[in-house]
This record gives C-alpha cells, structure tokens and sequence, in this order.
C-alpha cells in the first residue's frame, strides 16, 4: 500500500505542478487574463504542499518526481497541447522513469 500512496501523491503533484505552470504560461505566452496566472500560482502552491506528503527525505523525492515529471510533461503535451511525441521522447522518459523507480523504491537496509 505504501507504495500505491506514493505513486498517487506523485500524480496528483505532478497535475498540480504541470497544470499551474501551464496556466501561468497562458497567461504570460497567449494572453490569457491575470485570473489565469494567480490561479496556475495557487495550484503550484498546493504542489509543493502535496510533495511533503511522500515518506523519504526532500532529495530522493524531489529527484524521483523529476522522472516523474518528464512522462507526465509528455503525456500532457500530447494531450492538451496537441504536442506529438517522438520515440525518442518515449524510449527517454521510460528510461528515466525506470531510473527513478529504482532509485525511489529500491529496498534499503
């Protein structure tokens, strides 16, 4: 189950940071109304609340989420920007994810 918790907190973090930030985006890069970037501020806010609720210490989590992070860049590219990604974006992300599944959720004495 720890391991479930884990992975959600890294989702929903990942939702947060990504979403806030391409909210702040719009704002600045398309125009969009002030409303846009204060709102994308709080929901980055609540990322980097939401990342304290993993269990190890601030550098293994903040460098697991930056694998994290990378797929899920990606995947919202490809889902809401309409961004195609290649299979060299593919075959990177899943090295990376795999690099920090190991490092996160290796067991350790």
């Amino acid at each position: 189950m720890p391991i479930v918790k884990s992975l959600i907190v890294f989702i929903f973090s990942g939702f947060c940071e990504i979403g806030g930030g391409y909210l702040v985006w719009l704002w600045l890069k398309a125009n969009r109304p002030f409303w846009y970037g204060l709102i994308g501020g709080i929901v980055l806010a609540i990322y980097g609340i939401a990342a304290t609720l993993q269990t190890a210490n601030f550098g293994r989590v903040y460098a697991t989420y930056g694998g994290v992070f990378i797929v899920m860049s990606l995947l919202w590219g490809w889902k809401v920007d309409q961004f195609i990604p290649d299979r060299y974006d593919i075959i990177g992300a899943f090295i990376a994810l795999i690099g920090v599944a190991v490092m996160f959720y290796a067991p350790r004495n």
